[in-house]
């Protein structure tokens, strides 16, 4: 198949690597100095045991080089979505998949769900309606990635722990296309799992991404250190309590404990958060998805979440005073 991977930083690199070792036509839109070694050099992919192959993948800035593909993964950052979302047009044949390998809520959380808020948007997303106009829903499939990576130098991806990739409709059927790409991704040394209820899983990741990532980025601390600690740990435990009840609030069935949630993070223990990574390297954060979204939607049906909305204030400071590495 051909598979374009729109984003081919830490995750985007990984689920790339892997198709292509599968044998599948790959192509990644990069930028910087990251696409610049890529195009010499080739992406070199590290493997969990260290093991590492390199690999002559196309290579572009523009998405528009590839023509139409079998299936495109979106594995950007949130707030770089919707400046791409209409150059993805040439990629797309009218039955082509565009799987959402991101963070936190979507943009789409609310659309084909079939609930009192169909079709509504989050603003703080979508607040002029454009990521909706740019690209038609049929092409949307949900993912929820249960991996870790990290971009150690430019061209080079390191694939820390995990391998589990949630597939799933946005209206909630078993799809053809769904089983098809899940049978695609198992075929890649991954593993992939189809679920009917998208929005459940997209909510038991990011009970604990609300909490863990942006004390993470505040202390410095990797998943394990801050899971470890007593107090940062009752402070992720707050927080995960708010985030399940705004869930619920919105018919999400969360099927794991806060315990379970927390030991979920603790196999990754010693990665690094993606948003500490993105501190360290002055990136821009990606808080919308994954706090500010949630304390909207809190705020929408009356539930309040004191803890969220405070350590959201505290890291848009840190991130207002985050310097670029010289």
């Amino acid at each position: 198949m051909k598979f374009c991977i729109v984003g081919a930083g830490a995750i985007g690199g990984l689920i790339g690597a892997r198709l292509a070792v599968a044998g599948h036509e790959v192509a990644l839109v990069a930028r910087g100095e990251h696409l610049s070694v890529i195009r010499l050099q080739g992406l070199t992919y590290r493997a969990p045991d260290g093991s590492e192959t390199r690999l002559r993948l196309s290579a572009s800035d523009r998405p528009e080089d590839f023509g139409r593909q079998d299936a495109v993964f979106i594995a950007l950052k949130a707030h770089s979505i919707a400046p791409m979302l209409p150059r993805l047009r040439p990629l797309l044949a009218a039955d082509t998949p565009v799987i959402t390998a991101i963070n936190g809520l979507p943009w789409w959380y609310f659309y084909g769900e079939g609930s009192a808020h169909e079709g509504s948007r989050i603003e703080c997303l979508d607040p002029e309606d454009a990521m909706r106009r740019a690209l038609d829903a049929s092409h949307l499939v949900g993912c929820v990635v249960h991996a870790a990576a990290e971009v150690t130098a430019p061209g080079t991806v390191h694939h820390t722990g995990g391998r589990d990739f949630i597939l799933g409709e946005i209206d909630g059927s078993a799809s053809e296309r769904i089983q098809s790409l899940a049978g695609v991704v198992n075929g890649a040394d991954l593993s992939a799992r189809v679920t009917t209820r998208i929005r459940d899983e997209i909510w038991t990741k990011l009970i604990g991404n609300l909490s863990v990532n942006p004390i993470s980025a505040l202390t410095g601390a990797r998943i394990g250190e801050v899971l470890d600690n007593p107090e940062l740990c009752a402070l992720a435990r707050a927080m995960m309590a708010e985030g399940m009840r705004v869930a619920e609030a919105y018919g999400a069935r969360i099927a794991v404990t806060i315990d379970q949630r927390i030991e979920l993070g603790r196999k990754v223990g010693g990665a690094k958060t993606s948003m500490l990574q993105d501190i360290e390297k002055g990136r821009p954060l990606e808080l919308d998805a994954i706090v500010s979204a949630v304390v909207e939607l809190g705020r929408r049906a009356g539930v309040e979440t004191p803890n969220i909305v405070n350590v959201a204030a505290l890291i848009r400071a840190r991130e207002k005073h985050t310097v670029p590495p010289a």
